[in-house]
């Protein structure tokens, strides 16, 4: 492993013994979350994985180092600080260079993972295809990454701010299998269902993890898995203050010529405003429920690769 890359020791210790790990990005600490709110739910999240027996992995650039697994101090200084840019691939070797601390996106911690050898990655929602893009061109790297590393993504769909069936299609086009996980729905991130279907539904983490194994086995292709998760709809933003919220907010981005990876922060800063908290709510509830599956799917996999 690189000089630059430091994997915390009871990670490294489960990598070795082929145990349980989820890699867990830390943009939504550092971007995503109230000051606050975010260092608390940062705990919720590792603990929540830790209860399934997995090994959770925040992933983050620190000290002009990557650091697969965070100790309480580097989420402290995540959670806290002003000075942590958000990383995609692209960025890393810039801010590795230059010593610029930094939060990693689901592109950049998909990579990580992968490099550090971790199969489960746990976020809330994956980037995407955006509205306009056929004039702006304007797609998430987490595309184009999710279709050359091989790490399943655990996510509940993509947010209902972007282009659903246009992220759909070029994931096909990618050829990164989307899966439902107990669902024929596409979740829409604070939505249970956005509308459009999956081509593929499991029901079990061993399902999920066999799902890995093949992929693997078959070695046809490099590309991950989405994992698709919804909350239940119980628990879903009500629909009529999403779709006002939504509409909404992409009237403020026009009227403040907001564009590319500043785009969902400021959107989701703006849903917790304008829905009074109900979307932290929902936005901290779906990402321990991804947190939840994506520690058993971590764990049936590495019962299974033992075994294979």
């Amino acid at each position: 492993m690189s000089t630059i890359i430091e994997i915390h020791p009871e990670v490294a210790d489960a990598l070795a013994r082929g145990g349980a790990v989820v890699a867990l990005e830390s943009t939504i600490l550092a971007h995503g979350l109230p000051r606050g709110d975010n260092r608390v739910i940062a705990d919720q999240i590792e603990d929540r994985v830790r209860s399934t027996g997995a090994v959770p992995a925040t992933i983050a650039v620190l000290d002009g180092k990557v650091r697969i697994g965070l100790l309480p101090r580097d989420l402290d200084r995540l959670c806290e600080s002003d000075d942590i840019a958000k990383l995609s691939v692209r960025d890393l070797g810039v801010a590795l260079a230059l010593g610029q601390d930094g939060a990693t996106t689901v592109a950049s911690t998909s990579a990580l993972a992968h490099r550090a050898g971790i199969s489960v990655f746990a976020t809330g929602g994956l980037g995407g295809v955006h509205r306009g893009a056929a004039q702006s061109f304007d797609v998430s790297a987490d595309l184009g990454i999710l279709a050359c590393t091989p790490v399943m993504v655990v996510c509940a769909g993509v947010k209902s701010i972007l282009d659903v069936p246009g992220t759909l299609e070029y994931l096909e086009t990618l050829s990164v299998p989307v899966i439902g996980y107990r669902t024929d729905a596409f979740p829409g991130f604070y939505l249970s269902d956005s509308g459009y279907q999956v081509p593929w539904r499991i029901d079990t983490p061993e399902q999920a993890a066999a799902v890995v194994l093949a992929r693997r086995e078959l070695a046809t292709d490099p590309a991950g898995v989405v994992l698709a998760n919804p909350l239940p709809p119980e628990l879903q933003l009500d629909l009529a203050l999403h779709d006002e919220t939504l509409a909404r907010g992409l009237e403020l981005l026009e009227s403040e010529d907001i564009t590319g990876k500043a785009v969902t922060p400021r959107l989701l800063e703006f849903f917790h405003d304008a829905t009074h908290g109900a979307s932290l709510r929902v936005n901290v509830d779906l990402v321990l429920s991804n947190a939840d599956l994506a520690g058993h799917v971590a764990v049936a996999l590495a019962k299974a690769s033992k075994a294979a």
